[in-house]
């Protein structure tokens, strides 16, 4: 049946009639919670006022239209009763936001555990674990985050009652085994949140915590399917069995850094989400076999409404499965009742509904990349897709529309978490597009069936895993394209930046000339690129002499020593980094590993270094406390003194330190100036090449060794470029080249921006592995030249 403007308009109007409120809804809760309760009660009470004279407005309209509906004026007077009505709707949900907000805000800024948190107390505290725990590498161990819901704490003797949301901070490797829904005791300094969350307060744990309740029937069975789905999958190659069950249930737990990398560099971060696909999956497999077992139209929807909590609780309750599921119910309740589903009603629905149960979802990352994905399907793909179909196939026209709507509309907030877009996502996610249902479906599959039968789990994840093998491939291909991703503003500035570009970009696209001219424009650009990719040199440049890894927050430096062997120097605090820098470079054999100190940001990536190598003698400070022995496990070791000289190839080193001055009883968490200060210091020689590598030696320990410091080209500057440097020091090495280790984006604010300038002033040229990524050291007759793995 063919719509006329007018009922095109009034549809129109109803879709909105959902989606400003959702929008405002939104808006309330983001702004409020960064302020306090009681400015959130008063927004609530001035939204209520203001949105009563719009409502009863709105009625007292409705009802003369209705007592007299021949009158004259009926266009103007339509208009003003519905926007009587959306104003008074947008305000309405606006005032019960704010109460909302204003609710939580109220518990979390008052009561026992926030006074404790100000105080900076240390108590125990008993919690139930609300999320799965997230490792993140710091400059010392590994450290876990961890969500959970106090539920009691002990003040002055006596246990305090409560239930308010606080993280935990641990360094403990036991947190990392803790599930959602066990319930633990410990002890804990508190601390209120540096930013605006629905907090209580920041837990800093020291030991193992005690497991004092097992989670719910529910969980377990919950968790006995995650673990079972990543039995199933240790068939598979190492990167096939990190991705695909987080590609199932959105479980990443043995997912590969490196690899991480890949995906998110070509834009296919959102495949390790669980999303509305995922859950498109689980109805649409329901409704099948409801379908093949007889019920009808409206009894199989009630079955898929059953399994879909069943589904959330699997793949825990996470933003983006929260949004998907409201979705997915709006739709089933339309798909029983018989009414034609409106996709962006059920969006402002899902919007609206989890908000206000919610209000800190309006600050996710990731709740706002699932919303505007969603919408730019719903808005952007259908039009592209009756465009492009002129030109091309219609299922063609579909596929790009659809991976070019996506990317659009999440690129704004994907450029405030990164500083950087995109350039190869469009593509990455058409060549990616086949394989993802293969492996969704033949990956639920087996997540249903591994819990029984664990054999047969294992035979359907084969297949599954040659579909994500595809997706894999495709996200390192995509990644390793030069300029696959181009800086750009981060913050709010970068994302208020991009959105005008690409609203300007859809207005050329309007515009037949400026659209062949920007074509025009762009093609010779790639012609430029691929040119430049072809006339590359490979990685790593030939005759490279040393190769500092991007290791993320973290050392490691490889020396060459001749073909497939090299020393190694510190080994990051990733072995997933380690390695793949390894694999790069070809590195098969490792005569000489030197660990610096004994910190997990120089040794954690050790394991990586001895993946599928041959590794021979290992060299530690003779000040450390020990604590490599857990990764150098059947590995000699040899404590450096200094003086100490190794030759390995056409490579000499010799150690100007431990720092004889050191205290010998350092432990790195009594005193991690002292431990940093009895850091090996090396001085690596070869023909054309000659090297500083200093480890993390501070002010302290530089200025004893400015006597003994000898003139070299390439300087490995100390602790990662952190502020406390000796400008005696730098100075006298004397280098032409300055290499930094640093994590991109890193909590410790490396490199300072006073030792970047005190580089300059000195006239070495400064190399930084969160910027350039690895870092070749190639010796040619005009000096050493540096040889970045990403530019810049």
């Amino acid at each position: 049946m063919l719509m006329t403007g007018r009922d095109a308009g009034e549809r129109q109007g109803h879709d909105l009639r959902l989606v400003i409120p959702a929008l405002g809804v939104w808006g309330t809760a983001w702004a409020l919670l960064g302020a306090t309760a009681a400015v959130a009660y008063g927004v609530a009470v001035g939204c209520g006022l203001g949105a009563l004279p719009f409502l009863a407005g709105s009625l007292s309209r409705s009802r003369r239209r209705r007592d007299a509906p021949e009158s004259g004026g009926a266009a103007g007077g339509g208009l003003r009763p519905a926007f009587c009505g959306l104003a008074g709707a947008v305000l309405a949900c606006a005032a019960a936001a704010a109460a909302g907000t204003g609710l939580r805000l109220s518990a979390v800024e008052s009561g026992p555990v926030r006074e404790a948190a100000r105080a900076g107390t240390r108590a125990p505290i008993e919690a139930v674990v609300t999320g799965d725990p997230v490792v993140k590498p710091s400059e010392r161990r590994r450290i876990v985050l961890l969500r959970a819901r106090a539920e009691a704490i002990r003040l002055q003797g006596r246990t305090v009652r409560v239930r308010v949301p606080v993280l935990l901070i641990a360094t403990e490797d036991a947190w990392r085994a803790l599930v959602p829904g066990q319930r633990i005791q410990a002890t804990a300094r508190l601390s209120p949140p540096r930013h605006a969350e629905l907090l209580a307060a920041v837990a800093i744990v020291r030991g193992p915590p005690v497991v004092v309740a097992e989670p719910s029937a529910v969980r377990r069975a919950a968790e006995k399917v995650r673990a079972s789905l990543r039995a199933a999958c240790d068939v598979l190659a190492p990167d096939q069995r990190g991705v695909l069950p987080g590609m199932v249930v959105g479980d990443t737990s043995r997912l590969d850094p490196e690899l991480a990398a890949d995906f998110t560099a070509a834009g296919l971060t959102h495949l390790m989400v669980v999303s509305g696909a995922n859950l498109a999956i689980v109805a649409g497999a329901v409704l099948t076999l409801c379908r093949l077992a007889g019920l009808g139209r409206r009894r199989a929807p009630a079955v898929a409404v059953a399994a879909l909590p069943a589904f959330v609780v699997v793949a825990r309750p996470e933003p983006s499965v929260l949004r998907a599921t409201v979705m997915t119910l709006i739709g089933l309740l339309a798909f029983a009742t018989g009414s034609r589903r409106q996709g962006l009603p059920a969006l402002g629905g899902a919007v609206l509904v989890l908000v206000l149960i919610d209000p800190g979802l309006a600050r996710s990352y990731g709740f706002a990349l699932s919303v505007l994905a969603t919408g730019g399907l719903l808005l952007l793909a259908p039009p592209w897709t009756d465009r492009l179909s002129r030109w091309l196939p219609r299922p063609v026209a579909e596929a790009l529309a659809v991976a070019a709507a996506a990317q659009l509309a999440c690129a704004p907030v994907l450029v405030m978490l990164t500083g950087q877009v995109g350039l190869v996502a469009v593509a990455a996610n058409l060549l990616a597009a086949p394989a993802v249902p293969v492996a969704m479906l033949l990956g639920a599959l087996a997540a249903v069936i591994a819990p029984l039968w664990l054999t047969l789990a294992r035979l359907v994840v084969w297949p599954a895993g040659l579909a994500v093998g595809w997706i894999i491939g495709v996200a390192r291909t995509a990644a390793a394209v030069p300029h696959a991703t181009v800086p750009w503003q981060d913050g709010f500035l970068g994302a208020v930046t991009l959105t005008f570009v690409l609203v300007a970009g859809c207005l050329v696209l309007r515009k037949r000339l400026l659209l062949i001219a920007v074509a025009a424009a762009g093609t010779g650009a790639l012609l430029a690129g691929a040119a430049a990719r072809v006339t590359a040199p490979a990685w790593p440049p030939p005759g490279w002499a040393m190769v500092a890894c991007d290791v993320g927050q973290g050392d490691a430096s490889v020396l060459a020593v001749g073909k497939g062997s090299a020393v190694v120097v510190d080994a990051g605090p990733d072995p997933g980094l380690a390695d793949a820098c390894l694999d790069r470079l070809k590195v098969q054999t490792v005569p000489l590993l030197v660990l610096t100190h004994p910190h997990a940001d120089h040794i954690g990536g050790t394991p990586g270094i001895r993946r599928g190598r041959t590794v021979g003698t290992v060299v530690i400070s003779a000040r450390s406390d020990g604590r490599e022995s857990r990764h150098t496990f059947g590995l000699p070791l040899h404590a450096a003194v200094s003086g100490r000289q190794w030759h390995v190839g056409d490579l000499s080193l010799t150690v100007l330190a431990p720092w004889e001055t050191a205290r010998p009883d350092a432990r790195p968490e009594a005193d991690d100036e002292a431990v940093n200060n009895a850091s090996i210091v090396l001085v690596a020689r070869k023909p054309g090449f000659s090297a500083l590598l200093t480890g993390d030696i501070e002010t302290e320990a530089q200025r004893a060794l400015i006597p003994d410091v000898p003139p070299v080209q390439v300087l490995k500057v100390p602790h990662h470029g952190a502020r406390d440097q000796d400008p005696a020091f730098l100075a006298a090495t004397r280098a032409a080249i300055s290499i930094i280790s640093a994590g991109e984006n890193n909590d410790y604010g490396h490199p300072a921006p006073s030792t970047l300038a005190l580089l300059q002033r000195l006239g070495t040229r400064v190399y930084r592995t969160d910027r350039h990524g690895d870092i070749a050291i190639v010796p040619t007759p005009a000096g050493p030249a540096a040889v970045p793995r990403k530019g810049g």
